[in-house]
C-alpha cells in the first residue's frame, strides 16, 4: 500500500507575483523538506494540471524540474481529470509505488486561474461538461450546476436553507485555516439571502453558493509501507476508488450523484470501514448543492434528505461526521488542479495532529476524501489512516 510522508501546500486566492512556475516550484521543495527527503531519492513526479486554457504555459510536468536540478531526467507525467485532476495525480503515483516502478513519487497540484478575465473564465470551465448539450449553458459551468439544483429543488422541494447553512459552515470553518482563500465568517442570514453583494448567478445558486476562482499549488511526497515506517509521519491510503459516469447529463439523473456513490462505496467496502468509522471528510463543494447531494452518495442520508444533515449539525466541526473543517472549495479556495492534492493533504494534517490551530480535530484516527471532476464524472474517494 501507499502513504503520504510528507505534504506542501501554499496559501489559495489571488496571488498577483506567482506563476504556475513558481506555485510547482514553491510546494515541491515544501513537500521535500518537510519529509525529509533528498530530492535525488524522488524516484517519479506525477503534476495535477487542469489549464483548459488558463495558463498559456501548457506541457507542464516539466516544471517540477524547476525546482531541484537533480529532478533531471527523473520520469514526469502530467494527468487531467477536470476538477479531479490533482486526486488522479495522486492516484498515478499510488499506482508506480504499488506497481514496483517507484519507492519514492512526488505529487504536485496546481492552478493559476486568476489572470483569465471573467467571460474566458466561464467558458474554460465549462470545457469540462459535456459541450454537444451544454456550450450554450447561460453562465457557464455555474450554469450547469445551476440547473442540477433547479432539478433537484422541483423534485425534492426548495433546499435554500440548507445550502445557506453549507455556505456558512464552510466560511465559519475557513477562519481557522491559514492556507484559505477567505477567511470570513459571512454568516447564515448573508448567505440565505439574495442582495446586491449576494447575487443570484443561476438557477437557485446564489454567489456564496459558488466556489472560488484561485491560484494555488499543493505537494505530497508517497511512498510504500515498509519505507513510510522509517519516515517521520506516514498516513496510508487505506482504501481508494475511482468511478466515471456519463459525461452528458441527458444520460443521467441530475438529482442524484450516481458516480460518486459508487466510488464511495467501493472505497468504504475496499477499506473494510463504515461510515461511522470516519473522523472527518473533506467533500467536493464546487457548489454548495454539489455537497448536500454528496451527503447522500456517501449514505449519510437518504435521497432527498441532505438537507437533514447540515441542518440538524451532523457536518459541523462538532458533528457526527465533520465535513471539510478546511473549509473546502469553497472558502478555502478552488484552483482545479491543486484540489484533490489539497484535499489529500489537508486530510494526512489532520491524521497527524499537524493541522493549522483551530483547525485540528481532537485526535481523528481515520478520515475521507471525495474529489469529483466536473458534474461527479470523474469521482474519486479515499480512506487516510495514520500508521505512525
Amino acid at each position: 500500500m501507499t502513504s503520504i510522508v510528507g505534504w506542501g501546500h501554499t496559501p489559495f486566492g489571488k496571488l498577483t507575483e506567482e506563476t504556475v512556475e513558481t506555485l510547482v516550484v514553491r510546494a515541491a521543495r515544501e513537500a521535500l523538506d518537510h519529509a525529509g527527503i533528498a530530492a535525488e531519492d524522488v524516484d517519479e513526479i506525477v503534476l495535477g494540471h487542469f489549464n483548459a486554457g488558463f495558463s498559456r504555459q501548457d506541457f507542464t510536468a516539466a516544471l517540477v524540474l524547476q525546482a531541484y536540478p537533480i529532478f533531471r531526467h527523473k520520469p514526469a507525467t502530467r494527468v487531467e481529470n477536470a476538477c479531479a485532476s490533482g486526486s488522479a495525480a495522486v492516484y498515478a503515483g499510488a499506482r508506480a509505488i504499488e506497481a514496483g516502478d517507484a519507492r519514492i513519487v512526488l505529487v504536485v497540484g496546481v492552478e493559476k486561474m486568476t489572470d483569465t478575465m471573467g467571460p474566458a473564465i466561464g467558458d474554460n470551465l465549462l470545457r469540462a461538461s459535456y459541450l454537444a448539450e451544454q456550450s450554450n449553458v447561460k453562465g457557464g459551468f455555474v450554469g450547469v450546476f445551476g440547473d442540477i439544483a433547479s432539478q433537484y429543488f422541483a423534485r425534492f422541494g426548495d433546499q435554500s436553507d440548507a445550502l445557506a447553512a453549507i455556505a456558512a459552515k464552510n466560511h465559519r470553518n475557513a477562519l481557522d485555516n491559514p492556507y484559505a482563500q477567505i477567511r470570513k465568517d459571512l454568516g447564515y442570514d448573508f448567505c440565505r439571502q439574495e442582495s446586491l453583494d449576494n447575487p443570484r448567478v443561476a438557477g437557485p445558486l446564489k454567489r456564496t453558493d459558488c466556489s472560488l476562482v484561485s491560484d494555488g499549488a499543493a505537494a505530497l511526497v508517497m511512498t510504500d509501507d515498509e519505507t513510510a515506517r522509517t519516515m517521520r509521519r506516514a498516513v496510508r491510503l487505506r482504501g481508494r476508488a475511482h468511478a466515471t459516469d456519463f459525461l452528458p447529463m441527458s444520460a443521467r439523473d441530475a438529482t442524484e450523484l450516481h458516480g460518486a456513490q459508487v466510488a464511495w462505496g467501493k472505497m468504504m467496502e475496499r477499506s473494510g470501514l463504515q461510515l461511522s468509522d470516519l473522523s472527518f471528510a473533506e467533500l467536493h463543494d464546487c457548489f454548495t448543492i454539489a455537497e448536500l447531494m454528496q451527503y447522500e452518495a456517501i449514505g449519510l442520508a437518504a435521497p432527498g434528505e441532505g438537507a437533514h444533515a447540515i441542518l440538524e449539525g451532523l457536518t459541523e466541526k462538532t458533528g457526527k461526521l465533520p465535513v471539510n473543517v478546511s473549509g473546502g472549495l469553497k472558502a478555502k479556495g478552488h484552483p482545479i488542479g491543486a484540489t484533490g492534492v489539497s484535499m489529500h493533504a489537508i486530510a494526512a494534517m489532520q491524521l497527524c495532529g499537524e493541522a493549522p490551530a483551530g483547525m485540528q480535530l481532537a485526535s481523528p484516527s481515520v478520515g475521507a476524501v471525495f474529489n469529483m471532476g466536473g458534474t461527479a464524472v470523474a469521482n474519486y474517494a479515499t480512506a487516510l489512516e495514520r500508521i505512525h
